[in-house]
């Protein structure tokens, strides 16, 4: 039987993500809470390449962390997968049904988004109540990553040396105001050079033209 805590001596802020989730399990609220504040950076991280391609900044955060939530409370940790990793595939997954749903509605940007970050898992990479990792065809990844590739590469092309230094940073999932201070510029600077890269995504996408490395 797993232990929630080996040292008993320790705070919740100190647990391990399993540990906690143990805990959030029984019910303990300020377990999970401690776990969504850890991981909020995360689902910004999964989030963001959605948001410079066609969606809503906002809402795709928001269903990030319902994604968030789910996986702090059906982890098992009999499954011998680490929380982060779960809590990702679990991210990753809400977002796709979002702009799946999306798509089938009338968000036409939603229907182009290819994530810019190229996701290990995929929505259908962890199945609820197993320990195995679903296959997905080898050939099907390198086009994924290849078109990944040469859509960033594209776009890192027409960015000037600021934009290039923020889209790096945004992509890691830090805010406006933790960019801002990094590069010791205005948060609004900071935005609308966010604001510029959008546009200049939504260009490369139009064009098609993603077939130069």
């Amino acid at each position: 039987m797993h232990k929630f805590c080996e040292n008993p001596s320790l705070t919740l802020e100190q647990m391990a993500d399993e540990d906690l989730c143990g805990l959030a399990a029984s019910g303990n609220r300020i377990a999970e809470e401690i776990l969504v504040s850890r991981y909020n950076r995360l689902v910004r991280t999964c989030a963001r390449p959605f948001f410079l391609i066609g969606g809503d900044s906002e809402d795709l955060t928001q269903e990030g962390m319902v994604g968030l939530i789910k996986a702090v409370r059906e982890y098992n940790v009999s499954k011998e997968t680490s929380f982060r990793t779960f809590a990702e595939i679990c991210i990753r997954s809400r977002l796709y049904s979002v702009l799946r749903a999306a798509a089938r509605d009338k968000h036409a940007p939603l229907n182009q988004s290819v994530s810019l970050d190229t996701p290990f898992f995929d929505s259908n990479s962890y199945t609820s109540g197993t320990s195995n990792l679903a296959q997905r065809d080898p050939e099907d990844d390198l086009i994924d990553r290849e078109r990944t590739a040469a859509l960033l590469s594209g776009v890192r092309k027409q960015l000037s040396e600021f934009e290039a230094k923020i889209l790096g940073y945004y992509l890691d999932g830090l805010s406006c105001r933790e960019i801002a201070k990094t590069v010791g510029r205005p948060p609004k600077s900071v935005d609308n050079a966010v604001q510029r890269i959008r546009r200049k995504v939504a260009q490369q996408l139009l064009s098609g033209d993603i077939s130069e490395s």
